[in-house]
């Protein structure tokens, strides 16, 4: 495993690799207020087994990444697209398998948009179509929206509130088809947490927003798209992920049965297959 701060002017971007740098390069965008700690260790080293050089960083306002005043963030989702291809260019790469869950695919879909040639094909995990209207789709479920609720009263200076708080809401999201492992949740939200420069400042990431500009433009999408997506997904329900099948031309989906907002690592065997044979079909291509 490699390490790299990617610097640039008015930003860092905390960030590792894994893998051979000759091997084709997968980009990982992980979702609000996560680091790339939530991309699995062992998810990245499978993926790199499998001859791909996988590179996983922090958002701003996660982990080792720039941090901003709390509720004054100093970026906008499009901000957060050039910040994946400044990672790209801090490891001199010209194109890469870009790969975004949650709000991590919706910055994904930006970078396949507005960078065409720096995204070889697009994966997208628990997320939602961007600079589409979205309101005939279903919302949180009841349970979750409840459980939401209680972030407005929480004191995010608190590391006991904040890691109780988080671990209810790993609890919340998870899958329905398999066993939630609750110390091992709580050990990694601790972990986390106290990496993290400021963890509060990840709570911006509910107040960022994007231009207009993005209205209507996902069918013109040049990227090979696969989308996997939890069966039961309390954030956004499974027709989200159906909706990009009939946006986008040729694109693919997986289902996860019983899968929640999250990479269960019952459900790896699933999603890196689906994953190797879009990105592998690709450079088979090449």
């Amino acid at each position: 495993m490699q390490t790299r701060v990617v610097k640039t002017d008015d930003v860092e971007l905390a960030s590792e690799a894994f893998g051979n740098s000759d091997d084709p390069a997968i980009l990982l965008i992980m979702g609000a207020m996560a680091s790339m700690l939530w991309w699995p260790k062992e998810f990245c080293q499978r993926l790199a087994k499998q001859g791909c050089y996988v590179i996983r960083y922090d958002n701003r306002d996660t982990g080792l990444s720039t941090n901003y005043p709390v509720g004054k963030p100093e970026y906008s989702f499009d901000d957060m697209a050039d910040d994946a291809v400044r990672v790209l260019d801090g490891y001199g790469i010209s194109s890469a398998h870009i790969v975004g869950m949650s709000m991590g695919g919706m910055i994904a879909q930006l970078v396949a948009l507005k960078y065409p040639e720096r995204s070889r094909t697009l994966t997208l995990i628990s997320t939602s179509p961007v600079g589409v209207d979205t309101a005939h789709l279903p919302g949180m479920t009841a349970a979750y929206t409840e459980h939401s609720a209680s972030y407005a009263d929480l004191d995010w200076s608190d590391r006991t509130q904040v890691i109780e708080f988080m671990l209810a809401d790993v609890r919340a999201i998870s899958s329905t088809r398999h066993p939630f492992d609750e110390q091992h949740a709580r050990d990694f939200i601790e972990t986390d947490y106290d990496r993290a420069r400021r963890f509060e400042s990840a709570t911006n990431h509910f107040v960022i927003s994007s231009g207009d500009q993005w209205k209507g433009q996902l069918p013109r999408l040049q990227a090979p798209l696969l989308v996997i997506h939890g069966a039961s997904d309390p954030i956004f329900p499974v027709e989200h992920g159906r909706e990009f099948i009939k946006i986008v031309p040729a694109s693919k989906l997986v289902e996860i049965e019983g899968g929640g907002h999250e990479l269960h690592p019952d459900d790896w065997d699933t999603m890196l297959e689906a994953l190797i044979g879009h990105t592998m079909n690709i450079e088979n291509m090449r």
